[in-house]
């Protein structure tokens, strides 16, 4: 099957949407319980188009959605400017052929264009597919957080991954007027 990946549209979210429900409902990929309505993939979606910041889908010949990624900021603090936490889902019937390491490199490459300089991946420390995906894609264990979360009637680890995506990489110069103190 030939795929193609390319930048999500506002008409693409009710594809979306469904992959998304179907990670909320089935999966431990997102920790949400309750699925979404399409007022919040909208709201998604113009808010990373308001950041600047990519959503990637794959898609098959007939154009239907088959997987997406994206990210957004880590944390919302001024230091963490260059650091991203990203998603990546494939659709439930689509899994295992090849996509998520499709929408990955891709979006890693966006990534890199966008003044990014690390990659976050928080993954639910039983997935061990994501994990993997992960590590072939460069990644590495940073953490490891013990019944963090919960899901389906029971506690959920998180591992932590990143990706350097500038290494050797000076810091930027500081955004904010010099603090240094007088002796």
């Amino acid at each position: 099957m030939t795929y193609t990946i390319r930048d999500a549209l506002l008409t693409d979210m009710p594809e979306v949407l469904d992959i998304y429900n179907d990670a909320v409902l089935n999966t431990t990929a997102i920790w949400n319980e309750q699925p979404v309505d399409l007022a919040n993939r909208q709201a998604w979606f113009t808010a990373r188009q308001a950041q600047g910041y990519p959503i990637l889908l794959a898609v098959d010949s007939d154009a239907r959605v088959l997987g997406y990624s994206s990210f957004g900021d880590w944390r919302p603090f001024e230091g963490f400017r260059h650091t991203v936490e990203h998603s990546v889902y494939v659709r439930h019937d689509q899994r295992g052929k090849g996509l998520g390491p499709l929408l990955m490199k891709a979006l890693i490459e966006r990534t890199r264009t966008c003044d990014k300089h690390v990659m976050v991946a928080a993954i639910e420390s039983g997935n061990s597919a994501s994990i993997r995906l992960h590590e072939r894609q460069g990644f590495i264990v940073t953490g490891q957080m013990p019944q963090v979360g919960t899901k389906f009637g029971r506690w959920l680890d998180l591992t932590f991954m990143q990706l350097d995506l500038s290494p050797g990489a000076d810091a930027p110069p500081s955004r904010a007027p010099s603090q240094a103190s007088e002796k």
